[in-house]
């Protein structure tokens, strides 16, 4: 060690972390290999790190026994703390406030910690409300004191913002950003500067990848990659244009490491350290079997300036740049997992909303929406080929979802009719036509921008009117029909 100054930041009040946080996924992968790692030898391997000051660890509930692993350390090394922050990656499906309480428990008592200090929400489907019964159940425990943050990981923008609309308190946002995947450095970064959400940046090495170790290394197959981490980070390379381009990166990228006297490894995290909105990045550690505290510790006397970011932004602009937004490698075609689909996350995605198929052979989707049985009507129906979708506002159970923001409003609006046709057999590509009213005419554009960036591939008939609609909170309701393919 040469004593370098670690840089930390306040990710929330009372809340200060390592803009390095190191992070343990890779305890997965190595009881994949050889089974439950004996918890004692592990926490010492910990030590090293907190030594150093890199005393933030990234786990998570699926991460084999990462939080049994901290929960340890804790316990044998009380004088030494250690912030811990973690994730919940619940299945698809419906969440009771049982099912988030004993989350948390489970990981409070994994991680030796009363309360936790940051929990990370994923959700699989945003169709599927079931999520914000999840979030608005995390949130009663952080009002009672069991949590003291949330965050989220593999957001996106639209939904992001959706949720600080609704009022949640989201102080992070866990996204992969690297010199591949710069995804997160558009529409993401600047809502973050604007509302104050920190991002954590992880695979901003791709699972090794953006190192010296493959730099002129022929094209492997992802089948003979030996961490999930490389198998799912060369899918990214795939996607971003292939071997031979990211091999022509990484040339030039080792010219300009060199010419700077660090490592590759070192000129790619710290990119993207110096970027807008990032907190921290995640550095993986394979605990007992290498370290490099050293090396990530060098990061925090480097800074790059503005000459060397634009030489990079240069290169990377050679890239084609990863489809979709931030998260969207676990919620639609492309997979860019480790196996390629979701098969080892789980088995299948539930239908959103509850389906009955009435004496008329019709099958109907209900979104539980008091109305819906007040005023006897269904939130969507399928005849053959046909999915008609009712007029539906920006509702989930008895709350609102986009408080004032008729952007937000819209893109739940989008979702709900996306949660009933995938409920019906159907898909957002079906729709054919959509009817939108607005009620304050001088908000229609920013109703239809959300609308054409939900719909711009689709391209359905479409018209939007001035209504009054009932309820002053709604800002918009759209209906739809779609025609499903044999």
């Amino acid at each position: 060690m040469s004593g370098e100054k670690i840089e930390r930041v306040e990710l929330a009040p009372g809340l200060s972390v390592s803009r390095v946080l190191t992070g343990l996924w890779q305890v997965a992968d190595i009881e994949r290999r050889s089974g439950e790692l004996e918890l004692s030898t592990a926490a010492a391997a910990m030590r090293p790190y907190v030594d150093a000051g890199l005393t933030t660890f990234d786990v998570a509930d699926h991460y084999g026994s990462a939080e049994q692993v901290v929960g340890e350390y804790r316990r044998t090394n009380a004088e030494r703390s250690v912030e811990a922050l973690t994730k919940w990656v619940p299945k698809p499906g419906p969440l009771t406030r049982g099912d988030v309480s004993r989350a948390v428990d489970l990981a409070a008592e994994r991680l030796g910690a009363d309360t936790l200090e940051l929990l990370q929400f994923h959700a699989w489907n945003y169709a599927d409300p079931s999520y914000l019964d999840g979030l608005f159940f995390l949130d009663e425990l952080r009002r009672d004191g069991r949590i003291r943050n949330i965050g989220l990981t593999n957001c996106d923008a639209v939904h992001l913002e959706m949720l600080l609309s609704s009022g949640f308190e989201i102080v992070s946002n866990q996204v992969c950003f690297s010199l591949i995947d710069r995804r997160a450095a558009g529409a993401m970064t600047a809502l973050c500067v604007e509302k104050g959400v920190s991002l954590l940046a992880y695979g901003t090495l791709a699972g090794g990848l953006l190192t010296q170790r493959f730099l002129d290394v022929a094209e492997p197959d992802v089948a003979e990659l030996e961490t999930w981490s490389l198998m799912k980070y060369r899918r990214f390379v795939e996607a971003a244009g292939g071997w031979s381009r990211f091999q022509g990166l990484l040339r030039d990228l080792a010219e300009i490491a060199a010419r700077l006297e660090i490592s590759l490894a070192n000129l790619a995290t710290r990119y993207v350290l110096e970027q807008p909105a990032v907190a921290g990045v995640i550095v993986g550690a394979r605990l007992g079997e290498s370290e490099h505290v050293a090396e990530t510790a060098r990061l925090f006397s480097l800074e790059l300036g503005q000459t060397v970011v634009d030489e990079i932004d240069e290169l990377l602009a050679r890239l084609d740049p990863i489809p979709g937004d931030c998260g969207d490698e676990y919620r639609r075609e492309p997979f860019l997992t480790a196996s390629g689909d979701l098969s080892h996350h789980f088995d299948e995605f539930p239908a959103p909303y509850r389906v009955e198929v009435g004496s008329d052979g019709r099958r109907r989707a209900f979104s539980g929406v008091p109305w819906e049985s007040m005023a006897g009507y269904c939130r969507a129906i399928r005849e053959g080929r046909w999915i008609r979708v009712s007029g539906t506002t920006a509702s989930h159970r008895d709350r609102l979802i986009g408080g004032d923001d008729p952007a937000s409003q819209t893109h739940f609006v989008i979702d709900k009719i996306e949660g009933a046709l995938q409920s019906l057999g159907g898909r957002l590509e079906d729709v054919v036509r959509t009817r939108v009213y607005v009620p304050r005419i001088e908000q229609w554009e920013a109703v239809a921008r959300a609308h054409g960036q939900r719909f711009r591939h689709v391209l359905p008939v479409n018209t939007m009117v001035q209504a009054a609609l009932i309820g002053d909170e709604f800002l918009v309701e759209i209906e739809a029909e779609a025609v499903v393919d044999e």
